[in-house]
């Protein structure tokens, strides 16, 4: 876990501010994660939801923009083989 500052953490949490910073998001997407928890209680299936909920979530980040971006950066570049 990145150790962000205070005053970011209290300009995420408080402020709603946008991560600025891959610490930032990273800290950001934990602490939604705990607000879950909390708000469903801490079980095996909560804690179960939330991975789930986070390996699908970047499961779909990676086929929406990775996967595009690289197919448009090997037509300006050339593939590799």
């Amino acid at each position: 876990m990145p150790y962000i500052t205070r005053q970011r953490r209290a300009a995420i949490d408080v402020m709603g501010e946008t991560p600025a910073t891959k610490g930032e998001l990273t800290y950001a997407l934990y602490v939604l994660a705990l607000r879950y928890i909390k708000l469903k209680g801490k079980s095996f299936d909560t804690l179960g939801d939330v991975v789930a909920a986070l390996e699908q979530t970047k499961d779909e980040f990676q086929r929406r923009i990775i996967h595009p971006y690289e197919d448009v950066k090997m037509a300006q570049n050339g593939d590799v083989f």
